[in-house]
């Protein structure tokens, strides 16, 4: 049976937005709010990983883990990217691994687990996914294990299995794609640079196997250029998730799609301003 919970009044202003009083909500034990309204009690976030209405258990006392795994995915894509787009000549993916084990797996896994305690389930799926793509893409790339050696299990066909791999990330992210519609344009962009990473990755190996190394570099370089701008573009909601007035004088734009509710309800609010 679901209880009624009064919600404290809060002054605290986050995201640009001002919540200076709270009405009551219906909370279950399963978190279900589906008695409240959109826009007048939860917003889509991108600093939050918050792709619709959610809303945090109140009486959950955490941080908002979602900066760290977004801090930790972009700055191992952007080492990952700037090595596809051959920057400065360098093209060996190596110096990756300890990233991919360190920052971009255990740290982004980690955060992805703290996002399950605050209840957040896209956020949990999302940074505890990529959190074991870096971890299984650090092993790919470990020398010790093998698996992609020149006289490994795949040998003479190594390109083709990695196709594979990159394939079934770019299934995932189109997925994950379709749930940020509703959501933020830099959150949504966030995923859509991705998506197109993982496809142009996935495709240069396939042209990688069939021998054909001109299409294999030019796919190969525009991944990288798609993940790079992913990496910025998490870096921006990361650091939208980190602001608020008590640290920063400023707040990066949160902009929302026309077709959002908050969108809606700016455009509502402004002829009752015009007549006021």
């Amino acid at each position: 049976m679901a209880d009624q919970v009064n919600v404290a009044t809060n002054e605290k202003e986050t995201n640009g937005v001002q919540q200076n009083q709270r009405p009551q909500f219906t909370h279950t034990p399963h978190g279900d709010f589906s008695e409240m309204t959109i826009g007048q009690y939860a917003q889509a976030f991108g600093g939050a990983l918050q792709p619709g209405a959610w809303r945090p258990y109140e009486h959950r006392k955490l941080a908002n883990p979602a900066p760290l795994g977004l801090s930790a995915f972009a700055l191992t894509t952007f080492v990952l990217s700037c090595i596809n787009m051959h920057a400065r000549g360098v093209s060996a993916p190596n110096v990756v691994v300890s990233l991919a084990f360190g920052y971009g797996g255990l740290v982004q896994l980690l955060a992805g687990m703290w996002e399950v305690a605050a209840g957040n389930t896209f956020g949990a799926t999302a940074l505890s996914s990529y959190g074991g793509f870096w971890i299984s893409y650090g092993i790919l790339l470990t020398p010790e294990w093998g698996i992609t050696a020149p006289d490994g299990p795949y040998a003479g066909n190594v390109a083709s299995v990695l196709g594979f791999f990159l394939t079934g990330w770019f299934i995932f992210t189109t997925i994950l794609l379709l749930c940020t519609l509703r959501s933020t344009v830099a959150f949504f962009l966030l995923f859509f640079t991705l998506d197109l990473a993982f496809l142009f990755l996935a495709t240069e190996q396939y042209a990688s196997d069939l021998g054909n190394k001109t299409a294999a570099l030019a796919l190969q370089k525009t991944g990288g250029l798609f993940g790079f701008l992913a990496a910025f573009l998490a870096w921006y909601n990361a650091l939208a998730g980190i602001q608020d007035s008590s640290n920063s004088f400023f707040q990066v734009p949160v902009i929302h799609f026309p077709w959002s509710e908050q969108a809606r309800e700016r455009r509502a609010s402004k002829p009752e301003r015009a007549q006021a």
